[in-house]
């Protein structure tokens, strides 16, 4: 489908200052996958009346993140809904989406705005097709965000939809996994975000009835390789690409275990951990070492040695906890310190040498969405649009609490100065301090 031009109404004001260094914010969880910006003079306090420099309204619903590179951001969203699967945990103080009543058809959208301003430059529109699965009440078929690697855009959909676009949104492929291999059927909703690798585009699809890793050719679509899981896997998690002293390594977190490939030909490297219910968090990785959260609400995290020498047998488990982590969002490792907030409102920071809990305390609010860190402060986003900014460090001293007033699930991202946030209704701006 041709790109449709738009220009929606834009709420705000322009940014005049910028960031030190500029940084993209090509994929999920940002560079590298960390959540982590290295830039400098980011915001710490707003609200509805300071320090917006603009906001923009969506045309549907989603909990994927902004993804920014240059004058653009990308987005994905859905208009309509299909069925809600109505299971799982009620936590208080959750809240629902609005508009989440089913209809006859599913429209996936992939949008571009402007940066400076947020003008809606052009959208791409697909229609779902195939099985429609239930969802979790939090989420749709716009969970996955898009990847970009500077030049082409991939967006991916919980129907197994996917396709790769130019900067100006015209279709260079498209492909639908779900058909060509088998139909995404996961409890709750695929929720796995696409992630890159040199010239591959490598898909996690733990699902029950097949389990698979998927790398294709970024400029065909063509498949490159494909390493079968076998059945009975559930994740809803984004592999990580782990850049250790033995070699870049795929670590893909899942129900069974936690797994390491090569990421240019899909060979087993190693396992870790033990069988859980399910598994949503991405891992954090620096100095040959991995972290990672395994489970349901309150469940296991764990450190494991990645065997950085090159030797697979070298993999172990450094420590393990038993209870603690959040179901949902992933953990942060920032200046020496693991940081983790809960469904619940619980803060947790950790000692990645030892696992030792350096603080916990309660925060208030329900945190799904994943911390991002910049400039020596830690931003923490609950589900009622409040962000939580902590100074970085073992005392959580709390910098500010700024509310957006509406509900927000999806994790904030940080480029060119700004931090962006998406909530149900609108993409907000936040100017630099």
């Amino acid at each position: 489908m041709r790109p449709r031009l738009l220009v929606p109404t834009v709420v705000g004001l322009l940014a005049t200052a910028g960031p030190t260094t500029a940084q993209h914010w090509p994929q999920w969880r940002g560079p590298a996958g960390l959540g982590v910006s290295t830039e400098t003079g980011i915001a710490t306090r707003w609200d509805l009346e300071e320090n917006i420099a603009w906001r923009v309204p969506l045309s549907g619903l989603g909990t994927s993140t902004p993804v920014i590179w240059g004058n653009r951001i990308f987005l994905t969203s859905q208009i309509g809904a299909g069925p809600i699967d109505e299971r799982g945990a009620q936590f208080p103080g959750t809240r629902r989406a609005a508009g989440r009543t089913q209809d006859a058809g599913i429209t996936l959208l992939v949008q571009a705005f402007h940066r400076e301003d947020g003008r809606l430059e052009w959208e791409h529109q697909l229609s779902a097709e195939g099985h429609i699965p239930a969802v979790h009440r939090n989420h749709n078929f716009a969970t996955p965000s898009v990847v970009t690697d500077g030049e082409r855009l991939f967006a991916w959909f919980g129907t197994g939809q996917l396709v790769a676009l130019d900067f100006e949104g015209h279709e260079l492929w498209s492909r639908d996994i779900g058909r060509d291999y088998v139909p995404f059927d996961v409890l709750w909703g695929h929720g796995s975000s696409p992630q890159l690798y040199e010239d591959l585009l490598i898909l996690q699809c733990d699902h029950p009835a097949a389990a698979y890793l998927l790398a294709l050719d970024t400029a065909t679509g063509e498949e490159r390789w494909v390493v079968r899981r076998g059945r009975l896997l559930r994740a809803y998690s984004t592999p990580l690409i782990a850049p250790t002293a033995g070699g870049d390594q795929l670590i893909v977190n899942s129900s069974r275990w936690i797994d390491a490939y090569d990421p240019r030909t899909g060979e087993a490297r190693w396992r870790a951990g033990s069988r859980v219910e399910l598994a949503i968090a991405m891992p954090v990785y620096a100095d040959g070492v991995l972290y990672s959260t395994r489970g349901y609400s309150s469940g296991p995290y764990l450190s494991v040695d990645t065997g950085g020498s090159g030797d697979v047998n070298a993999t172990h488990v450094r420590w393990r906890r038993p209870t603690g982590a959040p179901y949902v969002s992933s953990l942060l490792l920032y200046r020496g310190l693991l940081y983790m907030a809960t469904e619940n409102g619980i803060l947790t920071i950790t000692n990645p040498e030892t696992g030792a809990q350096v603080v916990r305390t309660r925060l208030n609010g329900v945190f799904t969405a994943s911390p991002v860190a910049a400039d020596g402060h830690v931003y923490l986003l609950s589900e009622n649009g409040e962000t939580v900014v902590l100074e970085a460090g073992p005392d959580a001293r709390v910098v500010a609490r700024n509310s957006l007033g509406e509900r927000a699930l999806a994790s904030p991202a940080i480029a060119h100065g700004r931090i962006y946030i998406r909530t149900d209704l609108y993409l907000f701006a936040i100017e630099p301090e």
